[in-house]
């Protein structure tokens, strides 16, 4: 998604600020489709490499994981919906005091304070994606508040990093779930 219009990326970029992209991950040796976004995500990076650097780490794990999820500014995560497997890492994130800048699906649909813990892509939380309204939702949050928040009122940007402690990292824990769990599960009868 975030690759959709390169030239707009480059422009928000240039004009709003600079952006640096990480991106981790990799795919089974038989999801043809997941290497396929690989490839897409290196035929960006190679476009962009004037402007945005875009950086992939293919050899990603869980001692990655937990530097990306403590090091980075903004989660963006963008799934298609209703393909949101749980969403952990964003949650990971959250602890470290990472806004999240998520498709409204899996844990973000509850976790989604708009402006106070991240941000939506989109407006809704209904099953299907709107790929277009997505993409350009995505574009519109980072050109008109996350970038200019960044950088022009970093005391806006660090009130909603403590928001997503306070607010996210809080509620959405291990310790939470199994009460949860048990709750619902165990002791409903």
């Amino acid at each position: 998604m975030l690759f959709s219009d390169v030239d707009r990326l480059r422009s928000i970029a240039g004009q709003v600020g600079p952006l640096q992209v990480i991106y981790g991950g990799k795919a089974h040796p038989k999801d043809e489709g997941g290497k396929s976004l690989i490839r897409h995500v290196f035929q960006s990076a190679n476009i962009l490499r004037d402007t945005v650097p875009v950086v992939y780490l293919k050899e990603y794990d869980m001692t990655i994981a937990k530097l990306l999820c403590t090091g980075v500014d903004v989660w963006l995560n963008t799934p298609q919906k209703p393909q949101e497997a749980s969403g952990t890492s964003g949650m990971k994130a959250a602890l470290n005091g990472v806004p999240s800048l998520s498709v409204l699906d899996g844990w973000w649909i509850e976790g989604c304070v708009e402006g106070v813990t991240g941000w939506a892509i989109g407006d809704s939380w209904e099953a299907e994606s709107s790929p277009s309204k997505e993409i350009a939702s995505l574009y519109e949050k980072l050109k008109y508040l996350i970038i200019p928040m960044f950088y022009g009122r970093p005391n806006q940007f660090a009130h909603i990093m403590r928001s997503a402690i306070a607010l996210n990292a809080s509620f959405y824990t291990a310790q939470r779930m199994m009460s949860q769990y048990l709750q619902n599960a165990y002791f409903a009868a």
